[in-house]
């Protein structure tokens, strides 16, 4: 499963050294080990998930939580992490990140049940959501100069755009060939290097002023998000006219109406209304949301796909998966070209196209499906359109910002890309689900009948894809209308 992650470089508050640390480069290679676990345990699980979910006895309904309870703690505590590792101190948060991902990754792979699995996801989220902006944080006042600044973005990015790639084959490789516990147990002497080469390299720094928290917002925000996914996964195997589904639903809608509120009083709101407001701005957030949605469920179930249906083995299937990546590799290095002369808005367009056809060539997957003829082709397209989305967007959740709101904006992007895929694997999650069920109901049992339901479940599921992200592009055609020369370019989103 792809993930995001936006840099914004920014000016280093007043608690920075003016001089350039003498170590920085060192340091460079900390955050990127770091960077690199975070961006790992994004893919590497979903080779895994299969093999989990057998060894784990977890429902078909059930599975999309080893995916949405990280991105549900990830997204939701995101910007208060950015927040904490501010004012708490930035090599503090990262020690504290890493240690924490590093033991939640041990519960995770040591685990017995399914519900152990999800809970250890959970708080992988939860410190991922610290170590993830603490280390953009120190990037940004270790590296001062503009060229040594773009240099070391450069090669945060890197990792972040090449994670996604290396996740794929070392889930298939640990998966084969040793278990795929390993998915999870492999992060914890990756920590402990970062760790130890952290504790004498890393220089402490946090930001001065007012330090409080907006702890209720981000209680608040969570818990909504975790209702409306909880609510999906219960009309999977309820229906969604049920008493149950539609409480929770209503409920984590309310608790969101709740957020807003307070975001709108606090005198220290986790995420400022202004930086929402403006049409430009909230399009691209808007946008961001329904490209996870759509995309996040897509990926899971086509691994799924590779390993269930096709039969094809854990490294098989991560090599089968890595077309995408390449696609957006390729049309990322593109919109960056083209970004100054033809602007956002056309980007966008043409990457939702692109996406959406990628997308409806998969919803025609077979028993049988030729992967060279259909499967390939499919998702470098699909690659391609995320690229020419994810560049342009990057942008747009910085126009017209004011400095002292930058890195909001930017996390904020990132955070929409995780709470979308949250609600976009819940859902698609569900609809798989229900299509499997329907299939079967309406034909006679045997085990040819039960692969093709299957099969019409990832068909139903990638159509459900293809659609939301055709609601990012029809929300880009209403809602941009920012000019070419009026958008900043120094920003970067990079696939991970």
């Amino acid at each position: 499963m792809p993930g995001t992650t936006s840099t914004t470089p920014g000016t280093p508050d007043a608690g920075a050294a003016t001089g350039a640390h003498p170590r920085r480069w060192a340091v460079l290679a900390v955050i990127a080990i770091a960077q690199l676990m975070v961006v790992l345990d994004a893919t590497i699980v979903n080779i895994a998930l299969p093999h989990a979910q057998a060894d784990l006895g977890i429902s078909d309904a059930d599975r999309q939580w080893v995916v949405t309870a990280y991105t549900l703690a990830f997204g939701g505590l995101l910007l208060l992490g950015g927040r904490i590792a501010d004012y708490w101190g930035r090599k503090r948060a990262f020690l504290v990140g890493m240690v924490g991902f590093a033991l939640a990754s041990a519960v995770g792979g040591l685990a017995g049940s399914g519900g152990m699995l999800f809970a250890a996801r959970a708080l992988q989220g939860a410190f991922g959501a610290l170590l993830a902006p603490a280390s953009l944080a120190l990037l940004t006042v270790l590296f001062t100069e503009t060229r040594e600044r773009a240099r070391a973005f450069a090669v945060y990015g890197a990792i972040a755009g090449g994670g996604s790639a290396v996740g794929l084959l070392l889930g298939g490789v640990l998966t084969q060939y040793t278990s795929w516990r390993w998915c999870l147990l492999v992060n914890i002497p990756v920590a402990a290097v970062a760790v130890i080469a952290a504790l004498p390299l890393v220089p402490e720094s946090r930001a001065h002023g007012d330090t409080r928290y907006d702890v209720p917002g981000a209680v608040v925000v969570t818990a909504g998000l975790v209702c409306l996914v909880y609510g999906f996964t219960q009309a999977a195997e309820n229906g969604w006219d049920a008493a149950g589904t539609l409480a929770l639903i209503l409920v984590g809608v309310a608790l969101l109406a709740a957020f807003v509120l307070i975001e709108l009083r606090s005198s220290h709101p986790l995420l400022p209304m202004r930086i929402l407001l403006d049409r430009n701005r909230g399009g691209a957030y808007l946008t961001s949301t329904l490209i996870g949605a759509g995309l996040f469920g897509a990926f899971l179930f086509l691994t799924i796909y590779f390993q269930v249906v096709l039969r094809y083995t854990p490294l098989e299937a991560g090599l089968a998966s890595l077309p995408v990546t390449a696609g957006v590799l390729i049309s990322a290095a593109g919109a960056s070209q083209l970004l100054p002369r033809v602007g956002a808005k056309p980007l966008m367009l043409a990457g939702a196209v692109l996406a959406v056809a990628g997308m409806l060539v998969l919803t025609q997957v077979d028993v049988d499906t030729s992967f060279a003829a259909q499967l390939l082709p499919a998702q470098i397209v699909l690659g391609m359109g995320l690229g020419f989305t994810f560049v342009p967007l990057s942008s747009l959740a910085l126009y017209g910002v004011p400095e002292h709101d930058a890195g909001a904006a930017s996390a904020t992007l990132n955070a929409t890309q995780q709470v979308g895929g949250s609600l976009g694997t819940a859902l698609l999650n569900t609809m798989y689900t229900s299509a499997v069920t329907g299939y079967l109901a309406s034909r006679a049992p045997g085990p040819p009948t039960q692969v093709e339901a299957l099969v019409h479940g990832y068909s139903v599921a990638f159509a459900w894809g293809a659609g939301l992200i055709l609601l990012s592009g029809l929300a880009t055609l209403v809602l941009i209308r920012v000019r070419r020369q009026d958008v900043p370019t120094g920003g970067a989103v990079h696939m991970g």
